[in-house]
């Protein structure tokens, strides 16, 4: 069976399912990394805590330069995959992976400039400080190679290869999780160690991602022919397309600097509680994130071969799936929230912090499949427009109001409420650009409209 009979015609529970198994692991593996890097820095005191928060601030931006090459570029490709348009397909691949380098270059010379000036932005305390601009100095120097990985694992997973993107991704995270206790207490580097893992750790990762496109694994090639192919109009293209992950990566990034910065006025207890919180409930969200991500290349695919009614039955079954995932984790969380504070920072006045915010986000989670899986689909189809405003509603538009305002009313209270505030408001403004989409959608096939 060819990729494209593969993405065409096998049954939709089968597809996702296998679609999504790959990038489920990799990003509980690599959430995993993350909420064992953030107990062994936990381990050097609540301010080494708080800085894992203020540079995970910062890494957003670096990922929201991935996710735009990768979901714009990935978008393109799998529509054109599924016209059979092998030649389109690589020209974007290609285009996409260079700019996305070429971004993480320009991250790395701006960040070193205004290193110490970014530090206190993203949200540093004075005691925060120290440790935030130890562990930077690393990213900024992988930011290339970070931003280009995250690029190629999703034109891999958009090609309906997310087990090549899966091989990549893991092996960095597992190195990571192996390099942290090495380089931080064996070498004694303490966050300087848990810094210079991760920077390690994303060159390997991004060195197997190359490998697979260079090898003929993949449908997309790599090279200078296709990028000679291109064009300023194509890399505007890919950008304009991946533009709504790039908005939604992005004021991820600033709400969370808004979020240290509020934070910051109770002290590093409550940055730190709001970090770990912030890295607890995405390592939940992840599987049902994971679930999205096997719907995307379906989506795109689909939509391009003109099997319409594929579409649709893909876009219900993952709501349905996802949404029974969220149920039962949400609900472990909430239970087993205050154990779950304290294996990050046994620090009574973190504990306390984190508890109420993580039972509370906990909570409102439970309607964010519907709106992730519409904001997907637009994506996936290429409805640039509707897919800018989903990714901007409970990333920027609804959160930072409802962070400022429960801020100022309410204190660090409202802090803990603001995201979930911003998660309800989100569902009934989604529901009606899923309604017009799928009115809009063509009742037919495109083979049954020519038949």
């Amino acid at each position: 069976m060819t990729q494209y009979e593969k993405m065409t015609a096998t049954p939709i529970p089968k597809l996702i399912l296998t679609l999504s198994v790959p990038t489920v692991i990799s990003m509980l593996v690599t959430n995993i990394y993350n909420l064992v890097d953030t107990a062994f820095v936990g381990r050097l005191g609540t301010s080494a805590s708080g800085a894992v928060g203020v540079v995970f601030g910062f890494m957003s931006i670096i990922q929201a330069v991935g996710f735009m090459f990768g979901q714009g570029s990935g978008s393109i490709i799998s529509r054109a995959l599924g016209q059979q348009d092998k030649d389109n397909a690589s020209i974007h691949a290609s285009l996409g992976f260079a700019g996305s380098f070429c971004f993480g270059v320009l991250i790395t010379a701006v960040g070193f400039a205004l290193l110490d000036e970014m530090i206190f932005l993203l949200g540093s305390t004075e005691t925060i400080a120290p440790f935030a601009k130890t562990y930077i100095a690393y990213i900024l120097i992988a930011a290339p190679f970070m931003s280009s990985s995250l690029t190629l694992n999703n034109i891999l997973r958009y090609e309906g290869r997310a087990s090549l993107g899966m091989i990549g991704l893991m092996t960095g995270a597992v190195l990571n999780m192996i390099g942290d206790p090495i380089f931080m207490f064996a070498m004694d580097m303490g966050i300087a160690g848990a810094g210079l893992s991760t920077a390690l750790s994303q060159i390997v990762s991004w060195c197997i991602l190359v490998s697979m496109f260079l090898s003929g694994k993949t449908d997309t090639r790599l090279g200078f022919e296709q990028l000679k192919k291109g064009s300023i109009m194509k890399l505007l293209n890919i950008m304009a397309t991946g533009f709504p992950s790039m908005l939604r990566q992005g004021l991820n990034s600033l709400t969370t600097v808004l979020l240290n910065s509020c934070c910051a006025v109770y002290g590093d207890a409550a940055v730190a509680a709001m970090s770990i919180v912030s890295r607890i409930i995405f390592f939940a969200f992840s599987v049902a994130l994971g679930i999205g991500q096997g719907f995307q290349p379906v989506s795109g695919f689909n939509y391009g071969a003109g099997k319409y009614e594929r579409l649709r039955k893909a876009f219900m079954f993952t709501i349905m799936i996802s949404e029974g995932i969220i149920v039962v984790g949400c609900t472990l969380l909430i239970v087993f929230s205050e154990s779950l504070i304290g294996i990050f920072r046994d620090d009574a006045e973190v504990i306390s912090i984190g508890v109420r915010a993580l039972r509370l986000q906990a909570m409102a989670h439970i309607v964010l499949p519907p709106c992730m899986a519409v904001e997907m689909l637009f994506q996936s189809t290429g409805k640039r427009l509707g897919a800018s405003i989903l990714s901007s509603l409970r990333s920027g538009l609804f959160f930072i109001p409802a962070l400022l305002i429960l801020y100022h009313c309410r204190g660090l209270a409202g802090i803990q409420e603001a995201q979930p505030v911003s998660l309800l408001l989100s569902l009934p403004v989604t529901i009606p650009f899923a309604i017009i989409f799928f009115k809009k959608l063509p009742a037919e096939d495109k083979a049954e409209e020519t038949a």
